[in-house]
């Protein structure tokens, strides 16, 4: 069967994470995404990341992670000639993908209003730290910034380390996935009205609703939402607990959990304590009753731990490392990675993810590696119509 977004032309002008993730999920369903870069550097991404061969190369790990499956072409969008190229290409476009500060775009004559005129059905999808239009447009946004304002550090951690910052960039994360989303709904609304759209992404936004239960607490209550570690604030015993090799999470936020989990560390004394017999009491207690599981899961391993749980009701889970969760034989039964082999300009493997779902009609994903930059120039300049000589100029504008 054909991707889900087969036939869909994606330009994906992007820099470094939220919008390039963005690309990256519309690409593996099946997009044909063109990231147009800046001649001679191209996306920053191409110089992030842990190997610095790679970086050298401008095939930086940053750049690797989010970009398999498009397409690569440079354009000066401060010079004429890249000015009427890009617009060339968006005639034959249905979405342009841009994560540049709020009014970039109008002032090189490629905003959504000017390009709407030469695709009226066009979907146009701009990201952005705080959304185009608001007191705070134009300030600079970095995801940890964004953690910071969002209130996540704030609810991250405990007492003593909070505000925390989450380990990975979640918040360009949250923003890409919310990017794709929109896209997506807005091409559907474009296939049934023939109806164009603007999208207008904030990365604060969309990192607030996913705060569900720590906005929805305060909004509803008034209680201010606080860092409780690794403590479920909603149920005791859950959290995280120490075993005699490594650590578990463990959530028995049932009675019936509560009593089997007891029994099954060999403490059914634990589930008739006055302190501990039920749901209010549990949480009084939290610590104390922390402190008596432990105490018994000493005895084995998180993994021993772990198997015996959940083959008894009682939903648990190991603490594992990245590498640890990438081997494992359930993901790799999932097909979750996707290798592509010998990637040009670096001559090797390079590993993938795929998306966080699959489907009956085939699985999202892509075949063809991360680009060099402005590999696709001739192809897709020759498909517009210019001449080999006139690509040379496109080429060569970068000094304009």
């Amino acid at each position: 069967m054909s991707s889900l977004l087969e036939g869909v032309r994606v330009i994906d002008l992007t820099n470094v994470l939220a919008g390039p993730f963005c690309g990256f999920q519309l690409a593996l369903l099946g997009a044909e995404v063109i990231k147009v870069e800046v001649p001679g550097a191209g996306d920053l991404a191409r110089q992030f990341g842990m190997d610095p061969e790679l970086s050298s190369k401008g095939m930086g790990t940053g750049f690797l992670a989010q970009n398999a499956g498009k397409k690569s072409i440079t354009l000066n969008l401060k010079s004429p000639e890249g000015k009427e190229a890009f617009r060339r290409l968006v005639k034959t476009a249905d979405v342009v993908l841009e994560n540049f500060r709020p009014g970039v775009m109008d002032r090189l004559g490629c905003g959504y209003e000017a390009l709407k005129e030469i695709k009226p059905d066009l979907v146009y999808c701009a990201v952005s730290g705080f959304g185009q239009d608001g007191p705070w447009r134009n300030k600079p946004a970095y995801d940890q910034i964004i953690q910071g304002l969002s209130g996540i550090m704030s609810v991250t951690g405990d007492d003593q380390s909070a505000p925390l910052r989450v380990g990975f960039p979640v918040c360009d994360t949250i923003g890409g996935l919310t990017a794709a989303f929109a896209v997506c709904a807005a091409l559907f609304r474009r296939s049934v009205s023939g109806e164009g759209q603007f999208a207008d992404v904030s990365l604060i936004e969309s990192t607030l609703v996913t705060m569900g239960w720590a906005v929805a607490n305060y909004l509803i209550t008034g209680k201010k939402p606080k860092p409780s570690g690794n403590e479920n604030i909603t149920a005791s015993p859950s959290g995280l607990f120490k075993t005699s090799h490594g650590e578990i999470n463990i959530s028995a936020n049932t009675q019936d959990q509560f009593v089997t989990l007891c029994r099954l560390i060999g403490r059914p004394d634990l589930s008739a304590d006055d302190r501990f017999s039920s749901r209010t009491a549990r949480m009084a207690n939290r610590a104390t009753l922390k402190d008596e599981i432990e105490d018994a899961l000493v005895e084995d391993t998180a993994e021993h731990w772990e198997e015996r749980l959940n083959a008894e009701g009682v939903p648990s889970g190991r603490v594992m490392t990245v590498p640890d969760i990438l081997k494992h034989p359930h993901i790799q039964e999932r097909n979750f990675l996707r290798t592509l082999p010998r990637v040009p300009g670096i001559d090797r493997d390079i590993t993938v993810s795929r998306s966080g779902f699959r489907l009956s009609g085939g699985d999202p994903t892509v075949d063809t590696p991360p680009p060099l930059l402005g590999q696709h120039n001739d192809e897709i300049f020759a498909e517009l119509g210019f001449s080999q000589e006139e690509i040379e100029v496109l080429k060569g504008s970068a000094a304009r």
